[in-house]
C-alpha cells in the first residue's frame, strides 16, 4: 500500500469522528487551483481555455490557507493550471503544512528539477509531489501536446526521491491505452522509487479540446482496469484506496459522492464537483447546504453522471465504505492483503489485446478510401 500509516491513520480518525458525529456528507479531499495558468497544452484539460484576464488571477496564500480551514479537509491536492507557476507556492504548500494537512502537491515537472535545484519547499511528511504521468514517453508527450516533457518528468522525479520528498504519479487513462504499455509503464515507476501511483478513468470535461479521447463506457472502464489490474506484478504500490479499485474492475458498486473532495479556485467553491462546472458559492457552507446534491450521481439520473467513474467522486464513496463498520475495514485489509487479483479470463484478454491497434488513433471509425484511418496510421 503507498500511503504512509501516519496518513492512514489522521484519515481514519477524520473519518470515523465525521461518522460517530452523524454528519452524512464531509469533504475528505479540498481540490484547492490557486491558479489556472499552465505551460502546457494539453488536449484533455480545458483550464487554459480561460480568456486572458482570467489566467491572470491567482490566489493568495491566505485565500488558500483560509479555504483549506474552511473546509476541513485532511487533505488537499493542488493542481491547476501549473501550481509550480504561482509565484508564491512555496508559501502556499508551507501554510497548509503548518495546519497539518497533507498536501498532494500536483505538477506536469517541466519545472519540477529547476525548483527543486532552488530549494523551494523542504521534505516533509506532510508533502507529497505528485507527478502527471499519462503512460510511457511516446503515450506521455502525445496527451501533453509537447515532446520532451516525459524526460523533463522523469528527471524531476528522479531528484525529488533523491532529495527524499515524497512522490507520487497521478495517471489518467484514455480511449486507444494499450493496456500491455499501462503495465509497462507500471514497473517503470515502481523502479524510480515513487511512494505508489494514482490512476483514474478520463471523462470527459467540457472546456477540452479534444472531447473523443474520453472513456464513455462503464463496461468498457471495467474491461480495461480489469485487464490492467488483474493477476498484478509484484512490488505495484497504489496510492489510493484498494476499494476504488476494485470498483474500477467492477468488483464494487458505490454512487457517487460529490461533495466529497470539494474544488475552491478564483471563483469560488465550485458546484457540484470538480468535472461539473454549473455555478459558485460564495462559502464552503453555502456550497454543502444550497447545492442540490440529489441531482447528482448516478442514482439521480442526471444523464452527465451516469458513465462517470472519475475518482473525485467515487474514491471518497470507497473510503466512506472501509469506515463503515466491520464488513468495509475487512474489505479493505482482504484488498490490502490479497491483492495479485489472479483471473485467468483477464490474461487471456490481455494477450488479446497484443494483435490489435493501440494508440490515440485507435478508437476512431474515421476512414480514407474504405480504410480506417487508425488502420491506416498503425499500418505506416
Amino acid at each position: 500500500m503507498g500511503v504512509p500509516l501516519s496518513q492512514m491513520w489522521t484519515v481514519a480518525r477524520y473519518v470515523v469522528s465525521q461518522r460517530l458525529s452523524g454528519r452524512r456528507r464531509y469533504p475528505l479531499v479540498l481540490m484547492l487551483e490557486p491558479l489556472f495558468r499552465c505551460n502546457l497544452a494539453c488536449a484533455g484539460c480545458g483550464k487554459i481555455q480561460y480568456p486572458p484576464h482570467i489566467l491572470k488571477k491567482q490566489l493568495s496564500p491566505q485565500e488558500c490557507v483560509r479555504a483549506a480551514l474552511e473546509c476541513g479537509a485532511p487533505m488537499v491536492s493542488i493542481p491547476g493550471g501549473e501550481p509550480l507557476l504561482h509565484p508564491q507556492i512555496a508559501d502556499i504548500v508551507r501554510g497548509l503544512v503548518a495546519h497539518k494537512k497533507y498536501v498532494y502537491l500536483c505538477t506536469n515537472a517541466v519545472l519540477l528539477k529547476d525548483k527543486l535545484e532552488e530549494n523551494f519547499l523542504q521534505p516533509s511528511k506532510y508533502l507529497t509531489l505528485s507527478v502527471h504521468m499519462d503512460g510511457r514517453a511516446e503515450q506521455h508527450d502525445f496527451a501533453v501536446c509537447r515532446e520532451g516533457t516525459f524526460d523533463k518528468a522523469m528527471a524531476g522525479i528522479r531528484l525529488a526521491v533523491q532529495r527524499g520528498f515524497r512522490v507520487t504519479t497521478n495517471t489518467t487513462l484514455f480511449q486507444g491505452v494499450d493496456p500491455h504499455e499501462v503495465r509497462t509503464f507500471f514497473d517503470e515507476m515502481m523502479t524510480l522509487g515513487v511512494e505508489g501511483m494514482t490512476i483514474s478513468p478520463g471523462y470527459a470535461y467540457a472546456k477540452a479540446p479534444d472531447q473523443a479521447s474520453f472513456l464513455r463506457e462503464r463496461q468498457g472502464v471495467h474491461d480495461l482496469f480489469t485487464m490492467l489490474l488483474s493477476n498484478r506484478r509484484k512490488g505495484w504500490k497504489f496510492n489510493q484506496s484498494p476499494l476504488y479499485l476494485e470498483f474500477l474492475m467492477g468488483l464494487r458498486d458505490y454512487e457517487c459522492t460529490p461533495w466529497g473532495n470539494p474544488t475552491y479556485n478564483i471563483f469560488g467553491w465550485q458546484r457540484p464537483c470538480y468535472l461539473l462546472q454549473e455555478g459558485y458559492a460564495d462559502s464552503f457552507a453555502e456550497l454543502m447546504e444550497e447545492t442540490s446534491w440529489a441531482n447528482y450521481g448516478r442514482a439521480s439520473g442526471n444523464p452527465a453522471c451516469q458513465q462517470c467513474m472519475v475518482h473525485c467522486g467515487y474514491e471518497p464513496s470507497a473510503v466512506d465504505h472501509t469506515f463503515s463498520g466491520f464488513n468495509g475495514v475487512w474489505a479493505t485489509v482482504k484488498a490490502m492483503i490479497f491483492s495479485s487479483y489472479a483471473n485467468p479470463a483477464a490474461q487471456r484478454r490481455l494477450e488479446e489485446e497484443k494483435g490489435k491497434p493501440h494508440g490515440p488513433l485507435a478508437h476512431l471509425e474515421l476512414t480514407v478510401n474504405g480504410q480506417k484511418v487508425a488502420e491506416a496510421v498503425e499500418a505506416a
